[in-house]
């Protein structure tokens, strides 16, 4: 399982830091724009490298209280949650 480098409490909060940070690449993003930073994920551990596409990843860090299927660019960022 893997995890964000950010510890979100909520589902919900993964899902609203993800689409922030995907409106505003995708917007015309003016320099007075406060940008929203990336979501980044990691495998602790680094015996299993976190592969691009497909992966769960759970939170809070130690409480495991949700667990979400998203998509990871090459960069290790989140850039969809499917649920």
């Amino acid at each position: 399982m893997a995890y964000t480098v950010r510890n979100f409490k909520t589902k919900k909060a993964l899902k609203e830091a993800v689409a922030a940070r995907q409106a505003w690449l995708k917007s015309s993003r003016w320099p007075d724009q406060e940008v929203p930073p990336a979501v980044e994920a990691y495998q602790p551990g680094g015996m299993f490298p976190l592969n691009t596409g497909s992966n769960v990843i759970e939170g809070p860090h130690g409480f495991h209280r949700w667990y979400a299927s998203v998509i990871i660019d090459r960069n290790h960022e989140v850039v969809k949650v499917k649920s």
